[in-house]
């Protein structure tokens, strides 16, 4: 009877160590935004490429006064590109598709890059998805838009952002009325 408890004890030893391990593998960015705090896990094995460009502009200091421009309830919170002015930022190259390689979904929390047309053509900007969004998967014949990471803590912080009263101004739709602003972003590296 006694080698059970060890057993149990044992197994909850090997758990807590393999999901330590499991959490030390990917990078962790903290959006601290004029309504709070939302962290984001990022997937730097399943999306190396764009978790790279994610990580060069948040650790360049990049979205510090970017806005989330785009606010839609029940769908998405966009950010990253443009500053309180509606000024786009200067930002860098463009960077290739890893929908489809990476095969992760448009899920509820999930985080991935904004883009035009082009399925290539994603840069600074990103969106949480605020529901299952399978409709924005790659699949065949459509490209969809890349995940990279999902919101572990702030989920709250970004429903409140999805819940803002928003308004059509200056060529933007979905526009909060009040500016909601990434004031900073921590990143804690992969280990």
């Amino acid at each position: 009877m006694k080698m059970i408890p060890r057993l149990i004890s044992a197994f909850l030893i090997c758990f807590s160590i393999s999901a330590w391990a499991q959490a030390a593998e990917n990078s962790v960015v903290v959006l601290h935004t004029s309504e709070g705090d939302i962290t984001i896990k990022l997937y730097d094995k399943k999306s190396p490429i764009t978790v790279a460009n994610f990580l060069k502009y948040a650790n360049s200091g990049f979205y510090e006064g970017t806005i989330f421009h785009r606010v839609i309830k029940r769908f998405a919170i966009q950010g990253g590109g443009f500053d309180k002015d509606l000024q786009e930022k200067p930002n860098g190259e463009s960077i290739v598709n890893e929908a489809k390689e990476s095969g992760i979904r448009n899920n509820r929390w999930t985080v991935a890059m904004a883009r035009t047309d082009d399925p290539n053509s994603a840069r600074s900007q990103f969106f949480i998805n605020m529901r299952m969004n399978l409709d924005l998967d790659a699949r065949a014949g459509k490209d969809g838009y890349a995940v990279f990471g999902e919101v572990t803590d702030g989920q709250h912080i970004a429903r409140k952002i999805a819940n803002t009263k928003t308004h059509s101004y200056g060529g933007f739709d979905d526009l909060p009325i009040e500016p909601i602003f990434i004031n900073s972003v921590t990143v804690t590296p992969a280990k």
